[in-house]
């Protein structure tokens, strides 16, 4: 069937009024305001905390914990040799990965790993290497350099 002006409806709930609750028993919300008898969802001011089961011990409560927050550590940026063959480039820097949107942060880290092979002579500047990709990079003709401190994560 076409759709013209003629057979427009509006979506489903669009035309529906917000529920107005204690305006009368005709409603069909009056009197207790679709709150129940007594309780303590029956109270004014009251609000339960997320995960409120009750009185139960909830469920967050009653899982085990398990291992802990390192909060010193630093994430790296992983590119492998294999996504600098893949780029095409004679020269890697930091402007060249955030303008290709491999690095999404300007200051962000960036360590090269010895994922695939390279064989075009590269100059990359990264954060850190791992040494077989150091080793590779140079025996295809590169240089592996590396740029500034990163913080350590000792």
């Amino acid at each position: 069937m076409a759709l013209n002006l003629s057979n427009l409806r509006a979506p489903k709930k669009a035309n529906t009024g917000r529920k107005r609750v204690g305006r009368g028993m005709g409603s069909g919300m009056g009197k207790t305001s679709t709150r129940g008898h007594k309780g303590q969802g029956s109270r004014s001011g009251t609000s339960l905390m997320r995960g409120f089961e009750g009185g139960q011990m909830p469920l967050h409560r009653r899982l085990p914990k398990r291992g802990f927050t390192n909060i010193f550590r630093v994430e790296y940026t992983v590119l492998g040799l294999d996504r600098i063959v893949e780029l095409g480039e004679s020269e890697l820097t930091l402007e060249t990965l955030v303008a290709r949107g491999i690095l999404k942060k300007r200051n962000g880290l960036v360590k090269v790993l010895a994922n695939g092979e390279i064989t075009t002579a590269v100059t990359v500047h990264a954060h850190k290497f791992s040494k077989a990709a150091a080793e590779k990079i140079e025996k295809a003709g590169g240089k592996a350099i590396v740029i500034g401190t990163a913080p350590s994560a000792a």
